[in-house]
Parts: C-alpha cells; sequence; structure tokens
C-alpha cells in the first residue's frame, strides 16, 4: 500500500536527482535507474511518477523554469525604472540560484531535447519569448528602434554563456557573466552603466 502523501516529496527528489544526474554528467546519457539511486528510490518507482526518462527531465526543467520566473518576477517588482528592470532580468539570468553547474547542465541538456520533443520545444519557445518581452519592457525606453535587435543579441549572449560555461570547468562566475551583458550594452544604450 502506497504511503499516503509521499508521491509529491517523491516526484521533487526526482526531479532534483535529474538536474544533479543531467549536470555531472553533462549529456542526456543519463539512465533513470542513476536518476532514481540519487533519489534513494527504485527505478520502476521512478517510472510509476514520471512514465519515462523524456518526462522526467521535462519535469526537471518545469522545475528549473518555475524557480527561474520567481526570481525574474521577484527582481522586477523592486526595480522602479527601465534601466532597473533591464538589470533585474539579467542579474536573474546569472544569479547563484540559475547559474549553477547543475541547472547549466540541465539547460545545456534541454537545447538538445528541444530539438525532438515537441513539449520542450514548446517550453522553450515559452521561455524564449518571455526573456524578450523582458528585456523590451527595459529597452524600448532606454533603445528606442534598436530595442527589438538588443533584446535578440542580449538573448543569444545569455544562450551562448551558458553554453561556454557548460563546457568549463570549475564554479560558474554569475558576477561576470551579467558583467559580459552589461558591456555589452554600454556602447549600446547611451548613458547605460553598469
Amino acid at each position: 500500500m502506497p504511503k499516503v502523501g509521499m508521491e509529491p516529496i517523491r516526484k521533487a527528489a526526482l526531479v532534483k536527482a535529474t538536474i544533479v544526474e543531467l549536470g555531472r554528467a553533462g549529456s542526456l546519457d543519463v539512465t533513470v535507474s542513476q536518476i532514481a539511486k540519487r533519489a534513494g528510490m527504485s527505478s520502476a518507482l521512478a517510472h510509476h511518477y514520471f512514465g519515462s526518462k523524456e518526462e522526467m527531465f521535462l519535469a526537471a526543467m518545469r522545475h528549473v523554469l518555475t524557480l527561474y520566473g520567481a526570481e525574474v518576477r521577484g527582481a522586477l517588482a523592486v526595480a522602479s525604472t527601465p534601466e532597473g528592470r533591464l538589470r533585474a532580468v539579467l542579474l536573474a539570468n546569472f544569479s547563484a540560484g540559475n547559474f549553477r553547474r547543475e541547472v547549466i547542465g540541465a539547460w545545456l541538456n534541454f537545447y538538445v531535447l528541444a530539438q525532438t520533443v515537441p513539449e520542450a520545444s514548446r517550453l522553450l519557445r515559452v521561455y524564449q519569448g518571455r526573456l524578450r518581452s523582458n528585456l523590451l519592457v527595459g529597452l524600448r525606453p532606454l533603445a528606442g528602434a534598436k530595442a527589438e535587435e538588443l533584446a535578440d543579441g542580449l538573448g543569444a549572449l545569455i544562450d551562448g554563456v551558458y553554453l561556454r560555461e557548460a563546457l568549463k570547468l570549475g564554479t560558474p562566475d554569475g558576477k561576470l557573466a551579467a558583467a559580459m551583458a552589461f558591456n555589452y550594452l554600454k556602447p549600446q544604450i547611451k548613458g547605460f552603466d553598469s
């Protein structure tokens, strides 16, 4: 007989284990058995809760995106100027919670998964659309007609920084990554100061 109330706890443990294993492996070459072992349960139980490895990967990315979205919304809630909004979005992308080894590994694998899995592709489009929209709210008053071009450039820069970081060893440096984004903007926006 299943223990009442254990499902959300076990699912959360499997999601966290999936993120850690993706970060450790650096690829989608992770087994349900590895994930389940890290979560302290059997692979049969992991399959019971998610049905497939693909569903575990998707649940892990939904979790990452949920935490990311909450951090962006929290940062935007205290930003009172267009420049403040822009800084808030960029700093949230490279915060300690979002720009850590296992989350970076999960993002790298998410991009690969989005090439073949429609639900992953949809989640990626939603994320990219929200990022662009959040950047544009800060950029339009500061950059006018160049806002869309700059938003696309910042989106590409963020993706590129994550990709490069996934290929490096050591602890990710979110402050350095944010500084790269600010330095990209300085010559583009008159009066922008990091």
